[in-house]
């Protein structure tokens, strides 16, 4: 299935909803630490979450810690600075799709390290900021479900 990595997420509600939407599509969720919040945080529990959805949890004390356990066919970042429109990918099973922390985004370096062809964008008219990170990965990853034949949905 695919891969959701989260890099340094700050916020506890839009990792828990990214857990539950990881819980509901069988998708597999990364997380790379620092860590803006503690997993126990009363506003993860908030989400509604239970112990279930927290199965396929695993968390990574650096990128590559991540790289060097996780094999991947391809790895796509999300960022304001992308310029390839994610609905143009054929996303693939065992695919990897990076979402940066919700203050900053994705550093330069690790943008530039995926290679800008990998670098995705979702579109938004011209005076918007950036979308919410819990958002962006539901867009993006039923896209991402989608293109490989919405695999393990009932």
């Amino acid at each position: 299935m695919l891969n959701i990595v989260l890099f340094q997420p700050e916020i506890p509600p839009n990792t828990g909803n990214i857990i539950r939407l990881c819980a509901n599509t069988g998708f597999r969720l990364h997380l790379i630490e620092p860590l803006g919040f503690e997993l126990d945080d009363k506003r993860m529990r908030r989400a509604g979450l239970d112990y279930r959805e927290f199965q396929d949890l695993n968390i990574y004390s650096d990128w590559s810690s991540y790289l060097a356990k996780i094999k991947t066919k391809n790895i796509y970042a999300l960022s304001t600075k992308g310029t390839i429109n994610y609905s143009s990918i054929n996303y693939e099973i065992d695919d990897t799709l990076l979402f940066g922390p919700e203050t900053r985004g994705l550093p330069k370096d690790l943008r530039s390290s995926i290679g800008e062809n990998n670098v995705l964008r979702l579109p938004m008219v011209s005076s918007s900021r950036s979308l919410n990170l819990s958002n962006s990965v539901a867009i993006v990853a039923y896209e991402a479900w989608k293109k490989i034949g919405f695999i393990g949905s009932g």
